[in-house]
């Protein structure tokens, strides 16, 4: 009898999922924005996550995740510490100070940043087209840093979603190298679960916060812990286990500014200058020349 096909190849489940993490993501920069009205930027941190950790571990017990080996400790806290904590960090904020759609601009360089990184560690080529759409995305880092320049007086709040989008591509490369070894639950859980630490120095100001809270607030909370961070993190790494490539996944970056803008501008009435948008649409160009035209095929890793 002949084995059947899969009804839906593993390339195409992977595009499925990081599609809809993608859409989830960009609702969290408006909500972000909506919070940050009520509470600190290290609350709604440490509250968010210490939510997340609890769900993850209830789902590991009943998964019976493997602990991590002592070997892998340094890249799950390079994930946790340098990824987790450290994106959330810049990116809450950040988020104070710029709208959804120009952070979501800026956040959305991040490809950029892993495509260097999988070309250092995973050993991913890259052409000479690749290196152009580099440069063409930090001009369009460039102009969006002009515009946001007031009375010459420079919006701090550029430069931290610059460092919250390199911490987004640690996130990337580490789920990446993990998932070759441990699921998609077992490598999101451990994590989170050290990030999550790593803000608790933030609990104080989170318990007097959500004492004096509003209820859409505290909804919005839970939606941050349970979407963006849980479900959305875990599907991230389940598409980079089943894509061929990293940038078979990361490009759908792209769609993240421009699905945050809508959300923004509908929910927040937020809107930005042209020249942000032109900077934008210059760093999604950047990217496409990185990711598509510019990636060679990927060498064969020894003994396959």
């Amino acid at each position: 009898m002949r084995n059947r096909s899969p009804l839906i190849s593993n390339q195409t489940r992977s595009v499925i999922v990081a599609m809809v993490t993608i859409l989830t993501w960009s609702a969290a920069f408006p909500v972000t924005r909506f919070l940050l009205d009520h509470y600190s930027p290290g609350a709604i941190m440490v509250l968010r996550f210490i939510l997340a950790s609890i769900i993850l571990i209830a789902m590991g017990i009943v998964k019976k995740i493997r602990l991590p080996e002592l070997r892998d400790l340094p890249l799950f806290f390079l994930f946790g510490v340098g990824g987790v904590f450290a994106y959330n960090f810049f990116f809450n904020t950040g988020a104070a100070h710029v709208v959804s759609g120009v952070g979501s601009f800026i956040i959305a360089s991040s490809p950029i940043f892993t495509a260097m990184w999988a070309r250092l560690f995973l050993k991913e080529s890259m052409k000479p087209m690749a290196w152009f759409g580099i440069a063409l995305s930090f001009c369009g880092l460039t102009v969006i840093m002009a515009s946001q320049i007031v009375g010459f007086a420079f919006n701090i709040g550029i430069l931290l979603l610059f460092c919250a989008a390199l911490s987004d591509s640690v996130i990337s490369i580490s789920q990446r190298l993990l998932v070759r070894k441990y699921t998609a639950l077992e490598s999101t859980t451990y994590a989170i679960i050290i990030g999550t630490l790593c803000m608790l120095i933030y609990l104080p100001d989170g318990i007097a916060e959500l004492r004096v809270s509003t209820l859409p607030a505290n909804l919005a909370l839970v939606f941050l812990a349970v979407f963006p961070a849980v479900v959305a993190y875990v599907a991230w790494a389940y598409a980079l286990s089943k894509a061929e490539k990293t940038a078979h996944v990361t490009v759908f970056l792209y769609l993240l500014p421009f699905s945050a803008s809508l959300i923004g501008f509908l929910w927040l009435g937020e809107t930005f200058s042209i020249w942000s948008f032109l900077g934008g649409v210059v760093i999604i160009g950047g990217m496409i020349l990185t990711n598509v035209f510019g990636r060679a095929k990927q060498a064969s890793s020894p003994g396959k």
